[in-house]
């Protein structure tokens, strides 16, 4: 991202500690993802259907904290301004790591978990 947009993003301890913010807000989507599916499935729907509806309740809650948070740190990323510079690298690892993290939490850990318990569903039929 450096000097994309001719802005330019210093590798600091601030971006370094926006590595641990990030690191702090991602990992709380996929938990609560499964932990929805493993209620499901606890309740006795078929593992598709768990994970098709456990992202279909998560899913507000995801872009809801997902948008805020992007909404909220556009500008210290794209608008220039007194205060900006120090804080730009946090902003911009927050910001798109954000957006990459809630693509694969929505894509691919989805496809993911339902690949693996229908291998489990096959493995303990056998």
């Amino acid at each position: 991202m450096n000097n994309v947009f001719g802005i330019s993003i210093p590798f600091d301890m601030i971006t370094l500690l926006g590595m641990v913010v990030l690191i702090g807000i991602v990992v709380n989507n996929p938990i609560l993802l499964l932990e929805q599916t493993r209620l499901r499935l606890a309740q006795g729907e078929i593992p598709y259907d768990a994970v098709f509806n456990s992202v279909k309740v998560r899913l507000r809650p995801i872009m809801m904290s997902m948008l805020t948070t992007i909404f909220g740190l556009a500008p210290v990323v794209f608008l220039p301004g007194a205060g900006t510079e120090l804080y730009r690298g946090l902003g911009t690892i927050v910001l798109f790591g954000l957006l990459f993290s809630t693509l694969l939490t929505l894509i691919f850990i989805p496809a993911l978990l339902s690949l693996l318990l229908d291998f489990r569903q096959k493995r303990q039929s056998v």
